[in-house]
């Protein structure tokens, strides 16, 4: 039977990850409360702050802040998808629209 999670990110009930992401309590409250569609959003959102802003991730300074903003991302004042939000369609297509 696959876990489910209420996703504090998505607003809704969906899969969960396999196991905490990262170590410690941060690892476990994402895992408690994260579903496996929003850490894909998370991934990508990495990227794009490693590569925008040319992070070392040998840098223990730069682990740090990609954990600030990855508890930020789920957690933060702000974290929730904007309402109606869907995910950009499959490489190649058109994103999806509510109509």
């Amino acid at each position: 039977m696959e876990r489910t999670v209420m996703c504090v990110k998505l607003g809704r009930e969906l899969p969960g990850l396999p196991a905490p992401p990262v170590p410690g309590p941060l690892g476990q409250r994402i895992y408690n409360e994260v579903s496996a569609e929003a850490w894909q959003l998370w991934q990508q959102q990495q990227t794009i702050l490693i590569n925008h802003y040319g992070l070392n991730l040998a840098d223990p300074a730069t682990r740090k802040l990609l954990l600030q903003q990855l508890e930020e991302f789920f957690f933060g004042e702000n974290a929730r998808m904007p309402e109606g939000w869907s995910p950009p369609a499959a490489k190649g297509g058109p994103a999806r629209s509510k109509k």
